[in-house]
């Protein structure tokens, strides 16, 4: 028995209002989250590679709604090229997204980091 505790008491649960406040302002911060999802979900970055001979949009799901092509960097014998150009940009959006993801979500966290979040 740990000094100063009688038999058959038991530690007094003091911070028990406390713990309440705590979970409300929990499930008050993942209103805010699934409400800044929703919103990012609708938000658009575009992306360009090869001085703008490719472009892309893609969606706060991450998710490619566009790519534009310029006719002249459509060339037959050079396939190569233009998988690049778009793998580049594909590459650039999604970071974008996710970059804007995370902005917003440190905005809301304070900068905490919480596993499983995002």
């Amino acid at each position: 028995m740990g000094r100063g505790m009688k038999a058959g008491k038991k530690p007094s649960a003091g911070g028990g209002g406390n713990m309440q406040k705590q979970l409300q302002q929990l499930q008050q911060m993942q209103r805010r989250m699934e409400q800044m999802q929703a919103e990012l979900e609708e938000k658009e970055v575009e992306t360009t590679a090869g001085g703008g001979a490719v472009s892309v949009v893609a969606t706060g799901k991450k998710e490619i709604k566009k790519i534009t092509l310029k006719p002249e960097v459509v060339d037959p014998d050079d396939v190569e090229m233009l998988e690049d150009l778009i793998m580049v940009a594909v590459n650039e959006a999604l970071r974008q997204v996710e970059e804007m993801s995370q902005n917003e979500m440190s905005k809301l966290t304070g900068g905490l980091s919480i596993p499983g979040m995002m």
